[in-house]
């Protein structure tokens, strides 16, 4: 006789059919369950669905008691004024630890720093200059006031800086400079810059005011051309509110940059005459003193960058249709923003259709990032710089003309990039959150 259970007498058969139907319908049942989930993770945060990043990242503590510890000491102080404070000098003693420059200069701002580099770069009327026509207006604000004429050289598609081979196309006989711009963070290639710079005898200035702890071939950023920019404005890596740095390793240009950005005086000689003018773009010691505190946390804060915008690389590499960040392997990009590229050929929306639904996974994203290239802004195609004149081509010393002037990959680059804010104080679980959120917007509206 078959044996049989305690519990319900019946045939351990029949008690094995029975529970085997039960197991197979409970594992149907917790399939369909999985497959509802599924269903519901892939549909957008735009559409009802959950979002890939449920959480805003941590706020970052940019400041507290090493700064407040510098302020202190400079409440103590007798004068608060640049030359020769303890604050100005210890801050330009903790900037060449990271940029080992010979000359260094404090000044209002990152605009400051860069005219006071076109200053003592020589830049007069007529001078052409060439960079980056995707960048802050800052950049060739200095070049007008010097009455040179900047010239837009075109872009690399992935990398957003100057396209070596479109400078060496651009130069003149009236090229005096180059302005190599290093875009969020990351590295201009600058052996290629240098060595046009070299071959014209030119002046080549670095625009690092995005790229603070940034590395070309695992050398700083700011070593590698005849002047250094940076900027210490509130939203770079390190700030005191506003300011920055010009500094140089070159003996013909170095002892200019405290003249240039100090009225024209030199403060290393009292008593001697103005041999030159120049702006006040001096910074004073209260700012010295945030700004020795925040170069404290250089290092931290572009490794952190570099690691987490490497990482949101990695985990979104595979999404067809996306053109990512392009960093040489030997450089560091420190990621003043990340920035990739959406090819409107590979998905069923337009870009800003994209950028709508990442945002509402819980992405920090935009779109783009300055709205046009600099030379299609209307001060440039009217040629306004000075109460709507522009002396330099009234006299015959130019004949640039920005309307017709061209840079089809900056257009593009414009077009179609997608901005993602990093900062250091986001984690690499919330990278791989916002790299889920691409991954899911691009299956999403895939063509």
């Amino acid at each position: 006789m078959p044996a049989r259970t305690p519990a319900t007498g019946a045939s351990r058969r029949q008690f094995i059919a029975a529970s085997s139907a039960a197991l197979a319908a409970g594992s149907l049942a917790s399939s369909a369950a999985r497959a509802a989930a599924a269903a519901s993770d892939a549909r957008l945060a735009l559409h009802g669905g959950a979002k890939s990043v449920p959480a805003p990242s941590p706020r970052r503590r940019r400041w507290g008691d090493p700064e407040r510890e510098r302020l202190n000491a400079m409440l103590t102080q007798d004068s608060l004024f640049y030359w020769r404070g303890p604050q100005t000098i210890l801050a330009l003693e903790r900037f060449r630890r990271i940029c080992p420059l010979k000359y260094a200069h404090p000044c209002s701002s990152g605009t400051a720093a860069l005219h006071i580099a076109v200053i003592a770069a020589g830049i007069g009327p007529g001078d052409e200059v060439i960079t980056s026509p995707i960048t802050d207006i800052g950049t060739v604000i200095g070049v007008i006031y010097q009455l040179g004429v900047p010239v837009f050289a075109d872009l690399v598609a992935g990398t957003y800086n100057l396209d070596p081979a479109d400078v060496a196309r651009r130069i003149t006989p009236r090229t005096k400079a180059i302005i190599a711009v290093h875009l969020c963070g990351n590295p201009c290639d600058m052996t290629a810059l240098r060595a046009l710079a070299d071959k014209h005898k030119l002046v080549l200035i670095e625009d690092a005011c995005q790229a603070w702890g940034a590395k070309f071939r695992g050398q700083p950023i700011g070593t590698l051309g005849h002047i250094a920019c940076f900027s210490l404005q509130q939203s770079k890596h390190i700030t005191c509110g506003d300011g920055g740095v010009v500094a140089s390793n070159d003996d013909r240009f170095g002892p200019r940059l405290q003249r240039s950005g100090d009225k024209g005086g030199d403060r290393t000689r009292p008593g001697g005459g103005y041999e030159a003018f120049a702006t006040n773009y001096r910074m004073s010691e209260p700012q010295a003193a945030v700004f020795a505190a925040q170069l404290e946390r250089v290092e931290a804060i572009a490794a952190q960058r570099a690691r987490l915008g490497d990482l949101l690389t990695e985990a979104i590499g595979a999404v067809p249709g996306l053109r990512l960040h392009a960093v040489h392997a030997e450089d560091r990009c420190v990621y003043w923003f990340y920035f990739f590229r959406f090819d409107p050929a590979a998905f069923r929306c337009d870009r800003a259709e994209f950028v709508k639904a990442l945002a509402a996974e819980g992405a920090p994203c935009s779109a783009g990032y300055i709205a046009v290239p600099l030379h299609r802004e209307p001060v440039f195609q009217k040629h306004g710089f000075f109460a709507g004149r522009w002396p330099v081509k009234e006299m015959g010393l130019t004949t640039m003309d920005y309307t017709r002037h061209q840079t089809p990959e900056a257009e593009a680059i414009l077009r179609t990039g997608i901005r993602i804010t990093i900062d250091e104080g986001m984690t690499e679980e919330f990278i791989h959150g916002v790299a889920a959120a691409v991954r899911k917007v691009a299956r999403h509206y895939a063509a």
